[in-house]
């Protein structure tokens, strides 16, 4: 059965999945890209972007992972780009340039509608106004049958959790200390949503932690 996963998505040691004040120049917020450094390396993460080379092992391992078996991606609007309110034009098209990483359909939650946006490799961004129930059904729609990967940001995350939709989900707990941004897991109770750790596996670059839906517990 298709699966909603999370993977991959960076926490630091503090506790926060992104930094303050996301813009151009700080995609992932102020201080945000130290908690990215366990991927940077990886063969994974390197071919991705067109490169070659790269480190294997675990950290590559977990990358690689998270593109097994995914037919569609959800993200929120504004790991799709820094634009706020409505749309002022058609020009901003994402981070990742004219063929972006994820080759499959891609759904951004987002309150102005858009048109959608055909890109090279196969990557389609569909733009969805009316809520993660919504967002998610036309995912496994596009997915026929595969996983649905959710990308993030952390609002995103969190609405997701908090309605118990999301399967699995891996963390990559790096060895930074942001001091402020926005909080992953404040205020959600994984345990009474009924998830478990059932993988935890340590390297230099960072704690991978899978935590997985097992109980039938409502928000």
């Amino acid at each position: 059965m298709s699966k909603l996963r999370i993977n991959s998505f960076a926490v630091s040691i503090d506790g926060y999945g992104a930094g303050l004040s996301q813009s151009l120049e700080n995609p992932l917020g102020i201080g945000g890209m130290a908690m990215h450094e366990w991927a940077f390396a990886t063969r994974t993460f390197r071919q991705m972007f067109g490169g070659d080379g790269g480190t294997t092992g675990v950290d590559d391992d977990f990358a690689a992972r998270g593109f097994t078996n995914v037919g569609a991606w959800i993200l929120g609007r504004n790991m799709f780009g820094p634009v706020r309110g409505p749309w002022p034009d058609d020009t901003w098209k994402g981070w990742w340039g004219a063929n972006p990483p994820y080759h499959t359909p891609v759904f951004v939650l987002t309150h102005h509608p858009r048109a959608s946006i055909a890109m090279e490799g196969g990557t389609t961004f569909h733009f969805v106004t009316d809520g993660i129930h919504a967002a998610l059904e036309r995912a496994r729609e596009a997915a026929q049958g595969r996983d649905v990967r959710l990308g993030g940001g952390v609002a995103t995350i969190q609405q997701y959790l908090r309605a118990a939709l999301v399967d699995e989900m891996h963390l990559a707990i790096a060895p930074a200390l942001l001091g402020c941004g926005e909080a992953l897991l404040a205020g959600i109770d994984l345990s009474r949503l009924g998830y478990q750790c059932t993988e935890h596996v340590g390297t230099p670059n960072a704690m991978h932690v899978v935590l997985t839906r097992r109980g039938q517990q409502k928000p």
